[in-house]
């Protein structure tokens, strides 16, 4: 969050927004280092360079591919120790966020969403069925179908790798504001082919 001075004198309670919409209240605590004049929060989406009319000059182009990368590049990187702890990365996540989204997820199902080959989604599975974080059972109609579900731990771990997610994306919702949002998530909808989108809205639904 960015601050501007505004006058000297004690530093009263901060009332802001967290990132679930919730009032919180800030107070200096003794000790903490006086930085000195009071301090205002400031809307960062109004010093947040604004996209030229001619958005897709080069230059528009290259500002959102390295956006891009950086943002996802810093989200992912929140929950990098978390994963370190247990010996996974980042593919084990991915499969654990869309088996957590969508209980009893056939693997071709999970195979479709990862876009990667049944060798490695093999080995993924594998290793986090061998630390109890997932279990499978056969289909009830289809028992060659195999049915990803969490296991109590796998529902612990991702509960905690999704906060960490949350509280990184939150936080930035809140800086730009609805009508940002709202353009964020039409740009990236914009990145995904016609046909694969169905797919994606069927994780919202549950």
């Amino acid at each position: 969050m960015r601050f501007e001075r505004e006058s000297h004198g004690e530093w009263p309670p901060i009332g802001m927004v967290d990132g679930c919409g919730r009032t919180v209240t800030i107070r200096r605590l003794p000790g903490c280092g006086d930085l000195g004049p009071m301090a205002k929060p400031v809307n960062m989406a109004a010093v947040t360079q604004s996209a030229s009319p001619l958005f897709l000059r080069e230059s528009e182009i290259r500002r959102g591919i390295e956006l891009l990368y950086f943002g996802n590049s810093h989200i992912t990187r929140s929950i990098d120790r978390g994963l370190a702890r247990q010996g996974l990365g980042r593919a084990h996540h991915r499969a654990l966020y869309f088996i957590a989204r969508k209980p009893d997820m056939p693997v071709s199902d999970l195979l479709a969403l990862l876009a990667i080959t049944k060798q490695s989604l093999g080995r993924v599975l594998n290793e986090l069925i061998e630390r109890g974080l997932v279990e499978t059972r056969p289909g009830e109609r289809d028992r060659r179908q195999r049915l990803l579900r969490l296991t109590p731990a796998g529902v612990e771990l991702e509960a905690s790798l999704y906060d960490a997610l949350r509280e990184r994306l939150s936080a930035a919702y809140s800086q730009a504001g609805q009508g940002a949002v709202s353009g964020f998530w039409a740009v990236l909808e914009g990145l995904i082919p016609p046909d694969e989108m169905p797919r994606v809205e069927a994780l919202r639904k549950g």
